[in-house]
């Protein structure tokens, strides 16, 4: 059984409150040791030996929300192709969206996805069921079925559910399936034609603009059904200050609420878009800076629980089209804590909240195996040198679809090893 161990290095394990100094021990395929109390413990003969002088150990980060073209749109990603990139951002787990050709509505398309994880990928793939059927809003799937067969939450992906009646009725038979609604809202009457978020930079550029109420109105009513239900409801993703509001209010109300936002919506605001540039249109558009520095206030006092990637990979011929054509969604899975630590570095968010809501936050929501370095766990971690600075350019970029908003970006904070099930999966 191999045995590697991690030597002096900073051990951040929100799981256990712990930021220190200390070693990890790997032993098979899991973690054995992980503390300062590990420092002076005897390495066996045979022990590869790491020596990390300071470098962090994280438990390997969870995305909660990622797109992935296989089943049906293989051209822009794959199984395969997103657990390399996952790999190469430290991520260990991917909570996969429903959103493919066809709809994982049933238990096959359940079952057709873990089995190709296990064929093909580096990472651990968890499907996410829709919550209706072909993600129309109208006729609800077999949640039963499809949690027995692997899903771990239910979401209907980039759709929203305009029915209250189709959303109180999943609320209700998620919780007695332990299940987690997922959803995404926005307004299809309010947001209408619109593509990047309405204010005055929009009409500076002529473009048509949704309105912050088009997120916040459906998601009232969903914190107002969550309330009535009992159910376990998460906002998968907001964007604006009066969102968080709302999500804050029905949390001090005691409903059973947890809210994620998009690492583009904590990293960029509306005047990214520059002129016209199509890898910024995103879903829910890029907000005005004060709803930027609202989101960041929200993950921060723990009113947003996780940071997702929103990995949204789109081929060449739907992103080189005028603004309003093109298709949304960028990539995230390799930027991601890159991009993330930009919040720790400035002073905005501390070290260990920032990996609580990218990896143990979303373990214990979705019920995942991993966000943790506790000893008997899994070892799922990465290796990360905070420090190092990189620049982010389409040739390094792992995955099929290159539409990244982080283009020549300089980030901080490279991923030098990561580890699944004690087994090395990548290394810088």
């Amino acid at each position: 059984m191999s045995i590697t161990v991690f030597s002096r290095a900073r051990i951040v394990d929100p799981s256990r409150g712990i930021d220190e100094i200390g070693t990890v021990i790997v032993e098979g395929r899991k973690i054995v040791a992980a503390g300062k109390a590990a420092l002076n413990q005897g390495a066996p003969e045979d022990a590869t030996i790491i020596e990390c002088a300071g470098k962090a150990i994280i438990p390997g980060l969870i995305d909660a929300r990622v797109f992935i073209g296989e089943p049906g749109g293989e051209h822009r990603e794959t199984i395969a192709s997103a657990s390399i990139a996952a790999a190469a951002g430290g991520v260990t787990s991917i909570v996969m969206m429903p959103d493919t050709d066809p709809v994982i509505d049933n238990v096959a398309l359940v079952e057709f996805v873990l089995r190709t994880a296990k064929d093909t990928a580096i990472v651990n793939i968890f499907p996410a069921a829709a919550i209706t059927k072909g993600l129309e809003g109208r006729e609800m799937t077999e949640f039963g079925l499809l949690r027995e067969a692997g899903a771990v939450a239910f979401t209907d992906g980039r759709h929203s559910i305009a029915s209250a009646l189709v959303m109180r009725r999943a609320l209700t038979y998620a919780r007695d399936f332990d299940g987690v609604i997922a959803h995404e809202t926005q307004d299809a009457d309010l947001a209408s034609a619109g593509v990047m978020n309405e204010g005055l930079y929009a009409s500076w550029l002529g473009l048509a603009g949704i309105p912050r109420e088009a997120e916040s109105i459906p998601l009232e009513r969903d914190l107002a059904l969550a309330r009535l239900t009992g159910g376990s409801y998460h906002a998968a993703k907001i964007s604006t200050a009066m969102a968080a509001d709302a999500v804050a209010r029905a949390k001090a109300d005691g409903a059973n609420v947890t809210a994620g936002v998009s690492i583009h919506n904590l990293s960029l605001n509306e005047n990214d878009v520059g002129e016209y540039r199509t890898f910024f249109r995103l879903t829910p558009p890029l907000r005005a800076e004060e709803d930027r520095l609202a989101m960041i206030e929200a993950v921060k006092d723990g009113t947003i629980d996780l940071i997702v990637s929103s990995h949204d990979p789109q081929d060449v011929d739907t992103k080189r089209l005028p603004f309003a054509d093109a298709a949304a969604g960028a990539i995230g899975l390799e930027t991601l804590l890159g991009a993330a630590l930009r919040l720790y570095h400035n002073g905005d968010v501390t070290l260990l909240r920032l990996v609580e809501t990218l990896s143990t936050a979303p373990a214990r929501l979705f019920s995942l195996p991993g966000g943790t370095l506790k000893p008997g766990a899994l070892a799922d971690l990465a290796l990360v040198d905070l420090d190092e600075p990189w620049i982010v350019s389409e040739s390094g970029i792992r995955s099929r679809s290159k539409n990244t908003c982080f283009e020549g970006a300089r980030l901080q904070g490279k991923v030098l090893q990561t580890m699944v099930a004690g087994r090395t999966v990548f290394s810088a």
